[in-house]
């Protein structure tokens, strides 16, 4: 009868496996952090501080606008938005082009590939 294991033994070891799976995922999750924080050191950016936030300064310009005359001039993806290739072969005819968000996808499209045409009709 001593090689059999009592009520108060397996009890014990059960509750050992359970506290060791519930501390098992936070120390994982802590040395995942760990890795973040370094790759954050090796030179990326956090997005939310990357560009200017309101307020901004009160501006006027006689329409429409010229987004080089803008105080902080804005960013429609020039220079910061690199495409995938996901449009390759796709046409896209963008209306209101010229400016704002039209202009911001204008770019996105050809960006990834697209061949785009640009519609602009004049108001007046």
């Amino acid at each position: 009868m001593e090689d059999q294991i009592t009520r108060r033994d397996a009890i014990g070891k059960i509750a050992a496996t359970v506290v060791v799976a519930a501390i098992a995922p936070a120390a994982l999750a802590q040395s995942q952090n760990r890795n973040v924080k370094n790759t954050n050191d090796r030179g990326l950016t956090d997005p939310t501080t990357k560009y200017p936030k309101p307020p901004f300064k009160r501006q006027s310009q006689p329409f429409p606008g010229l987004a080089n005359r803008m105080t902080p001039v804005p960013d429609h993806g020039e220079k910061s938005y690199v495409g995938s290739g996901r449009l390759a072969g796709r046409k896209a005819l963008v209306t209101g082009g010229d400016s704002g968000i039209g202009r911001a996808a204008v770019i996105a499209y050809a960006r990834e590939g697209a061949d785009v045409a640009i519609n602009y009709l004049p108001q007046g």
